[in-house]
Protein backbone atom coordinates (compact mmCIF):
# COMPACT_ATOMS: atom_id res chain seq x y z
CA UNK A 1 0.00 0.00 0.00
CA UNK A 2 1.33 3.34 -1.06
CA UNK A 3 1.51 6.09 1.38
CA UNK A 4 -2.09 6.98 2.32
CA UNK A 5 -3.80 10.45 2.49
CA UNK A 6 -5.51 10.97 5.75
CA UNK A 7 -7.72 13.91 6.37
CA UNK A 8 -8.38 15.04 9.92
CA UNK A 9 -11.51 17.83 10.64
CA UNK A 10 -10.65 20.53 13.30
CA UNK A 11 -13.70 19.80 14.99
CA UNK A 12 -15.17 22.16 17.27
CA UNK A 13 -12.58 25.14 17.49
CA UNK A 14 -13.32 26.33 20.48
CA UNK A 15 -13.09 22.87 22.39
CA UNK A 16 -9.49 20.39 22.43
CA UNK A 17 -10.05 19.51 18.58
CA UNK A 18 -6.83 21.70 17.14
CA UNK A 19 -4.88 21.26 20.30
CA UNK A 20 -4.62 17.48 20.16
CA UNK A 21 -4.40 17.50 16.71
CA UNK A 22 -1.27 19.64 16.83
CA UNK A 23 0.30 17.94 19.30
CA UNK A 24 -0.27 14.61 17.20
CA UNK A 25 1.00 15.87 14.20
CA UNK A 26 4.18 17.26 15.75
CA UNK A 27 5.53 14.10 15.54
CA UNK A 28 7.15 14.13 12.25
CA UNK A 29 7.48 10.43 12.59
CA UNK A 30 3.80 10.10 11.22
CA UNK A 31 5.24 11.63 7.52
CA UNK A 32 6.70 8.30 7.45
CA UNK A 33 3.44 6.51 7.63
CA UNK A 34 1.09 8.85 5.45
CA UNK A 35 0.30 11.97 4.23
CA UNK A 36 -1.98 13.98 6.38
CA UNK A 37 -3.80 17.06 5.98
CA UNK A 38 -6.25 19.06 8.39
CA UNK A 39 -9.79 20.69 6.89
CA UNK A 40 -9.10 23.79 9.01
CA UNK A 41 -7.92 27.36 8.31
CA UNK A 42 -4.43 28.60 8.73
CA UNK A 43 -5.25 31.83 11.85
CA UNK A 44 -7.06 28.30 13.92
CA UNK A 45 -3.78 26.48 13.73
CA UNK A 46 -1.52 29.15 14.11
CA UNK A 47 -3.41 30.24 17.20
CA UNK A 48 -3.60 27.11 18.87
CA UNK A 49 0.09 26.64 17.82
CA UNK A 50 1.27 29.74 20.29
CA UNK A 51 -0.74 27.20 22.82
CA UNK A 52 1.07 24.07 22.35
CA UNK A 53 4.11 26.14 22.87
CA UNK A 54 6.08 22.67 24.07
CA UNK A 55 4.82 20.78 19.91
CA UNK A 56 5.91 22.80 17.59
CA UNK A 57 4.35 22.21 14.49
CA UNK A 58 5.01 23.26 10.52
CA UNK A 59 3.02 22.81 8.15
CA UNK A 60 2.12 23.69 4.23
CA UNK A 61 -0.77 25.71 3.61
CA UNK A 62 -3.45 24.96 0.84
CA UNK A 63 -6.92 25.69 -0.75
CA UNK A 64 -6.07 22.68 -3.70
CA UNK A 65 -6.24 19.07 -2.89
CA UNK A 66 -3.77 18.75 -6.08
CA UNK A 67 -0.49 20.46 -4.47
CA UNK A 68 -0.05 18.51 -1.37
CA UNK A 69 3.24 18.17 0.51
CA UNK A 70 3.75 14.45 1.34
CA UNK A 71 6.91 15.91 3.25
CA UNK A 72 4.81 17.97 5.55
CA UNK A 73 1.41 18.23 7.15
CA UNK A 74 -0.96 19.80 4.93
CA UNK A 75 -3.81 22.51 6.33
CA UNK A 76 -6.14 22.65 3.59
CA UNK A 77 -8.42 25.86 4.31
CA UNK A 78 -12.12 25.64 4.08
CA UNK A 79 -12.96 29.30 5.13
CA UNK A 80 -11.30 32.89 4.56
CA UNK A 81 -13.27 35.00 7.15
CA UNK A 82 -11.97 35.78 10.04
CA UNK A 83 -14.07 33.81 12.73
CA UNK A 84 -13.69 34.73 16.64
CA UNK A 85 -12.06 31.91 18.95
CA UNK A 86 -12.86 31.66 21.96
CA UNK A 87 -11.86 28.32 24.27
CA UNK A 88 -13.68 27.03 26.40
CA UNK A 89 -16.33 28.75 24.72
CA UNK A 90 -19.82 27.23 22.90
CA UNK A 91 -20.71 29.18 20.48
CA UNK A 92 -22.09 29.04 17.32
CA UNK A 93 -19.15 29.55 14.88
CA UNK A 94 -17.76 26.95 17.14
CA UNK A 95 -20.29 24.46 15.70
CA UNK A 96 -20.58 25.98 12.33
CA UNK A 97 -17.08 26.20 11.21
CA UNK A 98 -16.81 22.10 12.66
CA UNK A 99 -19.37 21.16 10.37
CA UNK A 100 -17.79 22.92 7.88
CA UNK A 101 -14.53 21.20 7.98
CA UNK A 102 -16.42 18.04 8.02
CA UNK A 103 -18.32 18.24 4.76
CA UNK A 104 -15.48 19.58 2.63
CA UNK A 105 -13.58 16.69 4.13
CA UNK A 106 -16.42 14.38 3.97
CA UNK A 107 -16.72 15.24 -0.27
CA UNK A 108 -12.89 14.75 -0.22
CA UNK A 109 -13.56 11.70 0.67
CA UNK A 110 -15.89 10.74 -1.51
CA UNK A 111 -14.07 12.01 -4.51
CA UNK A 112 -11.55 9.50 -3.84
CA UNK A 113 -9.22 12.43 -2.39
CA UNK A 114 -8.50 10.84 0.71
CA UNK A 115 -8.02 7.60 1.73
CA UNK A 116 -9.71 7.60 5.33
CA UNK A 117 -11.21 10.08 7.56
CA UNK A 118 -10.29 10.72 11.08
CA UNK A 119 -13.07 13.51 12.50
CA UNK A 120 -11.67 15.37 16.15
CA UNK A 121 -14.86 15.93 18.25
CA UNK A 122 -18.10 17.95 17.59
CA UNK A 123 -20.64 19.67 20.34
CA UNK A 124 -23.91 18.10 19.26
CA UNK A 125 -25.32 21.59 20.81
CA UNK A 126 -24.15 23.94 18.48
CA UNK A 127 -23.49 21.45 15.71
CA UNK A 128 -26.88 20.37 14.81
CA UNK A 129 -29.05 22.99 12.51
CA UNK A 130 -31.45 23.07 9.76
CA UNK A 131 -28.46 21.81 7.31
CA UNK A 132 -26.71 19.57 9.66
CA UNK A 133 -30.18 18.00 11.39
CA UNK A 134 -27.61 14.91 13.02
CA UNK A 135 -26.79 13.56 16.52
CA UNK A 136 -23.27 13.38 15.47
CA UNK A 137 -20.60 12.24 12.75
CA UNK A 138 -22.05 8.59 12.10
CA UNK A 139 -25.40 9.40 11.41
CA UNK A 140 -23.95 12.39 8.83
CA UNK A 141 -21.49 9.78 7.49
CA UNK A 142 -24.17 7.08 6.83
CA UNK A 143 -26.05 9.23 4.98
CA UNK A 144 -22.98 11.00 3.11
CA UNK A 145 -22.22 7.44 2.33
CA UNK A 146 -25.42 5.95 1.46
CA UNK A 147 -24.95 2.52 3.92
CA UNK A 148 -27.64 0.47 4.65
CA UNK A 149 -27.05 0.74 8.25
CA UNK A 150 -23.47 1.28 10.15
CA UNK A 151 -22.10 0.57 13.49
CA UNK A 152 -20.11 2.17 16.36
CA UNK A 153 -17.21 -0.05 17.07
CA UNK A 154 -14.89 1.60 19.74
CA UNK A 155 -11.32 -0.96 20.31
CA UNK A 156 -8.11 -0.55 22.40
CA UNK A 157 -5.68 -3.33 21.40
CA UNK A 158 -8.07 -6.92 21.88
CA UNK A 159 -10.66 -4.77 23.36
CA UNK A 160 -13.66 -3.78 20.82
CA UNK A 161 -16.85 -2.50 22.04
CA UNK A 162 -20.14 -2.19 19.74
CA UNK A 163 -23.40 -0.40 20.60
CA UNK A 164 -26.72 -1.99 18.99
CA UNK A 165 -28.07 1.88 20.04
CA UNK A 166 -25.86 4.92 20.05
CA UNK A 167 -27.24 8.51 20.68
CA UNK A 168 -30.90 7.00 22.03
CA UNK A 169 -32.41 8.55 25.29
CA UNK A 170 -33.03 5.86 27.77
CA UNK A 171 -36.20 5.97 27.85
CA UNK A 172 -36.27 5.01 24.36
CA UNK A 173 -33.58 2.34 24.34
CA UNK A 174 -35.85 -0.59 25.03
CA UNK A 175 -37.74 0.10 21.89
CA UNK A 176 -34.63 0.31 20.03
CA UNK A 177 -33.91 -3.55 20.86
CA UNK A 178 -35.83 -5.40 17.87
CA UNK A 179 -34.68 -8.53 16.00
CA UNK A 180 -34.13 -6.74 13.19
CA UNK A 181 -32.14 -4.12 14.84
CA UNK A 182 -29.84 -6.71 16.43
CA UNK A 183 -29.13 -8.65 13.42
CA UNK A 184 -28.31 -5.78 11.38
CA UNK A 185 -26.00 -4.86 14.16
CA UNK A 186 -24.43 -8.27 14.24
CA UNK A 187 -24.18 -8.84 10.77
CA UNK A 188 -21.97 -5.28 10.80
CA UNK A 189 -20.09 -6.09 13.64
CA UNK A 190 -19.25 -9.98 12.68
CA UNK A 191 -18.33 -8.69 8.61
CA UNK A 192 -15.83 -5.94 10.30
CA UNK A 193 -14.06 -8.45 12.37
CA UNK A 194 -13.56 -10.25 9.30
CA UNK A 195 -12.75 -7.85 7.03
CA UNK A 196 -11.46 -4.63 8.72
CA UNK A 197 -10.00 -6.93 11.86
CA UNK A 198 -8.87 -10.14 10.11
CA UNK A 199 -10.50 -12.74 12.13
CA UNK A 200 -11.82 -15.31 10.24
CA UNK A 201 -14.04 -16.72 13.04
CA UNK A 202 -15.03 -14.19 15.54
CA UNK A 203 -16.24 -14.97 19.31
CA UNK A 204 -19.05 -12.17 19.77
CA UNK A 205 -20.47 -11.95 23.40
CA UNK A 206 -24.18 -10.29 23.15
CA UNK A 207 -25.21 -7.89 26.63
CA UNK A 208 -28.42 -8.36 28.31
CA UNK A 209 -30.46 -5.23 28.52
CA UNK A 210 -32.04 -5.14 32.00
CA UNK A 211 -30.23 -5.55 35.01
CA UNK A 212 -28.78 -8.98 35.53
CA UNK A 213 -29.60 -9.71 31.95
CA UNK A 214 -33.22 -9.54 33.37
CA UNK A 215 -33.05 -12.60 36.07
CA UNK A 216 -35.04 -14.85 33.98
CA UNK A 217 -37.58 -12.27 33.27
CA UNK A 218 -38.04 -10.85 36.33
CA UNK A 219 -36.43 -7.75 36.02
CA UNK A 220 -37.30 -7.59 32.08
CA UNK A 221 -38.26 -9.77 29.38
CA UNK A 222 -36.72 -8.46 26.10
CA UNK A 223 -33.52 -10.88 27.02
CA UNK A 224 -36.06 -13.70 26.67
CA UNK A 225 -38.15 -12.32 24.14
CA UNK A 226 -35.81 -10.45 21.91
CA UNK A 227 -31.84 -10.92 22.30
CA UNK A 228 -31.95 -14.55 23.20
CA UNK A 229 -33.77 -15.95 20.29
CA UNK A 230 -31.27 -13.62 17.90
CA UNK A 231 -28.53 -15.51 19.74
CA UNK A 232 -29.49 -18.62 19.42
CA UNK A 233 -30.32 -18.56 15.59
CA UNK A 234 -27.18 -17.18 15.14
CA UNK A 235 -25.79 -19.98 16.75
CA UNK A 236 -27.75 -22.27 14.89
CA UNK A 237 -26.26 -20.76 11.44
CA UNK A 238 -22.99 -22.01 13.32
CA UNK A 239 -21.56 -18.51 14.29
CA UNK A 240 -19.75 -17.79 17.70
CA UNK A 241 -22.31 -15.72 19.24
CA UNK A 242 -22.80 -15.90 22.96
CA UNK A 243 -25.11 -14.56 25.77
CA UNK A 244 -27.07 -12.32 27.05
CA UNK A 245 -24.68 -11.57 29.49
CA UNK A 246 -25.18 -9.46 32.79
CA UNK A 247 -22.88 -6.47 32.03
CA UNK A 248 -21.56 -5.70 35.14
CA UNK A 249 -20.42 -8.92 36.15
CA UNK A 250 -19.13 -9.80 32.02
CA UNK A 251 -16.54 -6.99 33.10
CA UNK A 252 -16.02 -7.60 36.74
CA UNK A 253 -15.00 -11.04 36.22
CA UNK A 254 -12.58 -10.04 33.13
CA UNK A 255 -14.82 -12.15 30.62
CA UNK A 256 -14.53 -9.65 28.37
CA UNK A 257 -10.91 -11.33 27.25
CA UNK A 258 -12.40 -14.22 25.69
CA UNK A 259 -13.99 -12.59 23.07
CA UNK A 260 -13.37 -10.58 19.65
CA UNK A 261 -15.93 -8.03 20.32
CA UNK A 262 -18.62 -7.19 22.28
CA UNK A 263 -21.84 -6.03 21.37
CA UNK A 264 -23.74 -3.65 24.35
CA UNK A 265 -27.12 -2.56 24.08
CA UNK A 266 -26.66 0.99 24.84
CA UNK A 267 -24.18 3.46 24.81
CA UNK A 268 -23.32 3.79 28.75
CA UNK A 269 -23.22 0.36 28.86
CA UNK A 270 -20.29 -0.35 27.02
CA UNK A 271 -18.38 2.99 26.81
CA UNK A 272 -18.21 3.40 30.36
CA UNK A 273 -16.10 -0.04 30.77
CA UNK A 274 -14.64 0.80 27.76
CA UNK A 275 -13.32 3.83 28.50
CA UNK A 276 -11.96 3.08 31.62
CA UNK A 277 -10.35 0.12 30.37
CA UNK A 278 -9.27 1.89 27.62
CA UNK A 279 -7.04 4.55 29.66
CA UNK A 280 -7.35 7.72 27.03
CA UNK A 281 -6.34 5.71 24.09
CA UNK A 282 -9.34 4.25 22.28
CA UNK A 283 -10.78 4.72 19.06
CA UNK A 284 -14.17 4.81 17.85
CA UNK A 285 -14.40 3.44 14.29
CA UNK A 286 -17.50 3.31 12.12
CA UNK A 287 -17.96 0.32 11.04
CA UNK A 288 -20.35 -0.71 8.12
CA UNK A 289 -19.01 2.36 5.72
CA UNK A 290 -17.37 1.75 2.68
CA UNK A 291 -14.57 3.97 3.66
CA UNK A 292 -12.46 4.10 6.68
CA UNK A 293 -13.39 6.49 9.61
CA UNK A 294 -11.67 6.99 12.89
CA UNK A 295 -12.08 9.43 15.83
CA UNK A 296 -10.77 9.69 19.05
CA UNK A 297 -12.94 8.33 22.48
CA UNK A 298 -13.89 11.49 23.58
CA UNK A 299 -15.87 14.85 23.68
CA UNK A 300 -14.68 18.92 23.07
CA UNK A 301 -13.75 18.94 26.89
CA UNK A 302 -14.62 22.72 26.88
CA UNK A 303 -13.49 22.44 30.52
CA UNK A 304 -9.78 22.15 29.36
CA UNK A 305 -9.46 23.79 26.25
CA UNK A 306 -6.96 26.33 25.52
CA UNK A 307 -4.94 25.46 28.42
CA UNK A 308 -2.34 23.30 27.17
CA UNK A 309 -3.55 20.17 28.76
CA UNK A 310 -5.56 17.86 26.22
CA UNK A 311 -3.84 14.56 26.19
CA UNK A 312 -3.77 13.49 22.33
CA UNK A 313 -3.08 10.11 22.65
CA UNK A 314 -6.71 9.24 21.60
CA UNK A 315 -6.43 10.81 18.16
CA UNK A 316 -3.08 9.61 17.42
CA UNK A 317 -4.25 6.36 17.67
CA UNK A 318 -7.14 7.77 15.85
CA UNK A 319 -4.64 7.94 12.82
CA UNK A 320 -2.39 5.18 13.07
CA UNK A 321 -5.43 3.06 13.49
CA UNK A 322 -6.87 4.52 10.23
CA UNK A 323 -4.12 3.36 8.39
CA UNK A 324 -3.52 -0.23 10.39
CA UNK A 325 -7.74 -0.56 8.81
CA UNK A 326 -6.63 0.49 5.37
CA UNK A 327 -3.88 -2.32 5.26
CA UNK A 328 -6.17 -4.77 6.57
CA UNK A 329 -8.83 -3.75 4.70
CA UNK A 330 -6.62 -3.77 1.31
CA UNK A 331 -5.38 -7.59 2.22
CA UNK A 332 -9.13 -8.62 3.12
CA UNK A 333 -10.15 -7.36 -0.64
CA UNK A 334 -6.88 -8.97 -2.51
CA UNK A 335 -7.42 -12.40 -0.70
CA UNK A 336 -11.10 -12.62 -1.41
CA UNK A 337 -9.84 -11.60 -5.07
CA UNK A 338 -8.93 -15.46 -5.71
CA UNK A 339 -12.45 -17.43 -6.45
CA UNK A 340 -11.47 -20.44 -4.65
CA UNK A 341 -11.10 -18.55 -0.97
CA UNK A 342 -13.97 -16.27 -1.94
CA UNK A 343 -16.01 -19.30 -1.92
CA UNK A 344 -14.78 -20.95 0.94
CA UNK A 345 -15.20 -18.12 3.23
CA UNK A 346 -18.48 -17.01 1.77
CA UNK A 347 -19.32 -20.90 2.79
CA UNK A 348 -17.98 -20.32 6.33
CA UNK A 349 -20.02 -18.01 7.42
CA UNK A 350 -23.27 -18.73 5.72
Amino acid sequence: MNKPIIGITTGDINGIGPEIIIKALSDNRILDLCTPIVFSSNKVINYYRRIAVDHPLVFHSTKEMDKLNPKQVNVFNCWEEEVSIQPGVLTDAGGKYAIRSLAVATQCLKDGQLDALVTAPINKSNAQSASFPYSGHTPYLKDQFEAKDVLMLLFHNDLRVALATEHVPIEKVASHITPEQLQSKLTLLRDSLVRDFGIDKPRIAVLGLNPHAGDEGTIGTQEQTVIKPIIDKWQQNGHLVYGPYSADGFFAKGNYKNFDAILAMYHDQGLIPFKTLANGEGVNFTAGLSVIRTSPDHGTAFDIAGKNLADHSSIMESIFQAIELLRKRDSHAEYTANPLRRRRMEKERD
